[in-house]
């Protein structure tokens, strides 16, 4: 699968280790779009259980990583909000805020647009949101 691809399929989705869990290396990882190396967070079809999870491990491997040096492409496709999961992406939005040069998310109607501004507001960061990973690839590679 490219990196642009989408998976929509449960079969699709990354593998489980023994656990159960996916493995954190196969929803967070270094993709290359056209020459620039971009941090993705696939939380795409995410429970708002498994979402609170996932954000909560991004702020490890943005923070790694040279002050304003960090393209973060988000992808929230179909993932499950709730209070708690946005109060969570608030506070890691405001974490690792000053390695990250551009971000951008992919959202499907799936956040509320109050919730969304509250998550911009507190964390003082403008997130463009596109309607395909492609989309949001191409703008931060620009």
């Amino acid at each position: 699968m490219s990196p642009t691809e989408q998976p929509r399929n449960p079969e699709d989705r990354p593998p489980l280790d023994s656990s159960g869990q996916e493995r954190a290396a196969q929803r967070i990882r270094y993709v290359t779009h056209r020459g620039k190396r971009i941090l993705l967070a696939d939380v795409s079809d995410c429970t708002a259980e498994q979402l609170g999870e996932w954000i909560d491990k991004v702020p490890q491997f943005v923070t790694r990583e040279p002050e304003r040096s960090v393209l973060l492409l988000g992808d929230f496709s179909g993932a499950q909000f709730t209070r708690e999961t946005v109060e969570r992406l608030k506070i890691a939005a405001v974490f690792d805020r000053p390695h990250v040069l551009k971000a951008a998310w992919v959202l499907n109607q799936n956040l509320p647009k109050v919730l969304f501004d509250s998550i911009r507001t507190f964390s003082a960061r403008e997130i463009p949101v596109f309607a395909t990973r492609e989309e949001a690839l191409d703008y931060l590679a620009s």
